[in-house]
């Protein structure tokens, strides 16, 4: 006897029915102009890596969240953490193939095993974007510009891009490190402040083995930092490529977590949206080299896809208005004439969809309006007898009885 399965999703993870799933693709397309704008070209890479790919290039901290398990072979494979590493697999398998300032973007869902809460989940959408095969900061500025025109395009009213070096950290805190917290651990700590208070930051700091004393003095010494002359560079070319210069702010505290950053790195903040970083990236010259052996500079950002489609959401910026079909073909008793005028309709472009059953006209209209579909064309006898259709304005109410030629007008306005 057959049991029951209670349908549920699994925790973190998420449906999307038609509604979300429009507000996600109408974002998606924004994104994607500003791209391929800036000339990123489309790629997609495996949902599964051999584990060797994916493990010991985040951090240890980080390690601890990717899926990982066998497969019936016996070989290590773990789900896609982020897409920077499958990338440098790519590159490094690919490199004959791929020209030598390589820049492209990728937009595929990521796993992670961390703790669900608001804004967080365990599979979720990245989007990214990344020019390989330069260390000039001219590759550092367009990744920026584009991050900040592709928000724009949005249209997100205030768009903050922190920014700060990954050098100016290793120099500050080179000084502080101990046996049990090196460099790194440091800063993935550091790396927390705009999340937890400095209270907590401090003794995490001290746990990890530094003083009370040294603790509070690695603090001062971030947040004394001054702009390296790579990143006033960096910032001056951002400015030349559009990005306004209230839109760019000097963090010295800002960290990123993740442990492969070399140069510039950088986040993205929507003030009217405080969820925290709606992105994040920067320059990553070794990554490549410690997977493949290749030397590949590169430099980066990954967006929180999800995140930004719920702040465009919550700010009104997403259309309202249904997308998918626009009129909705009624059938009677013979179909013919109905699934004749769909057939015309969509050679025009016009969205259609077509009742897929024999139901009471009353039953298809309250169909169409549950739906939002802005029109409803009916092919009854009559019509057909005359050769006509009946238009109805869902919104309105207003129906005529008119040509299906003239019908195709008014629907093609």
């Amino acid at each position: 006897m057959s049991t029951k399965i209670k349908p549920q999703t699994l925790k973190g993870f998420r449906d999307f029915l038609p509604a979300e799933k429009r507000k996600r693709d109408y974002v998606t397309q924004k994104i994607k102009k500003t791209f391929e704008l800036f000339g990123f070209e489309p790629l997609e890479t495996p949902t599964l890596e051999y584990s060797e790919v994916i493990l010991g290039k985040y951090g240890k901290e980080a390690d601890k969240m990717v899926y990982s398990f066998k497969d019936k072979g016996g070989r290590n494979l773990s789900l896609r953490y982020d897409q920077t590493v499958p990338t440098a697999r790519v590159l490094a398998q690919y490199q004959n193939s791929l020209p030598k300032c390589f820049r492209r973007y990728q937009i595929q869902n990521v796993f992670r095993a961390d703790k669900p809460q608001k804004g967080r989940y365990r599979e979720f959408t990245q989007c990214d974007i990344d020019i390989f095969g330069s260390t000039s900061p001219i590759a550092d500025a367009e990744i920026i510009a584009c991050t900040y025109f592709a928000f724009k395009n949005i249209g997100y009213p205030k768009i903050i891009l922190r920014i700060n070096d990954r050098q100016t950290l290793f120099s500050s805190l080179k000084s502080f490190s101990t046996k049990t917290a090196d460099v790194l651990s440091i800063i993935q700590t550091i790396d927390k402040l705009d999340k937890k208070d400095k209270l907590s930051v401090l003794q995490e700091l001290i746990k990890k083995g530094l003083s009370s004393k040294n603790a509070n003095a690695a603090l001062a010494a971030v947040a004394g930092a001054a702009l390296t002359p790579n990143l006033k560079q960096i910032i001056e070319q951002s400015k030349l490529l559009g990005v306004p210069n209230q839109a760019i702010e000097f963090t010295p505290n800002l960290a990123r977590g993740l442990d492969y950053y070399t140069g510039m790195i950088f986040e993205v903040i929507l003030p009217e949206y405080p969820l925290g970083s709606f992105g994040g990236g920067g320059r990553y010259d070794n990554l490549i080299n410690k997977l493949s052996g290749y030397n590949i500079p590169a430099v980066g950002i990954a967006f929180g896809f999800d995140r930004m489609v719920e702040a465009a959401d919550e700010l009104n910026l997403i259309p309202k208005e249904n997308t998918g079909a626009k009129v909705l073909v009624t059938i009677f008793e013979d179909p013919q004439p109905a699934l004749a005028a769909a057939a015309v309709l969509r050679q025009k472009n016009i969205n259609a969809e077509v009742f897929p059953a024999q139901d009471k006209i009353d039953k298809q209209l309250k169909y169409a309006n549950r739906k939002g579909v802005n029109f409803v064309l009916m092919i009854g006898p009559d019509e057909a007898a005359k050769n006509m259709v009946t238009l109805k304005n869902m919104q309105t109410g207003k129906q005529e009885t008119i040509t299906l030629a003239q019908a195709t007008d008014v629907l093609a306005r």
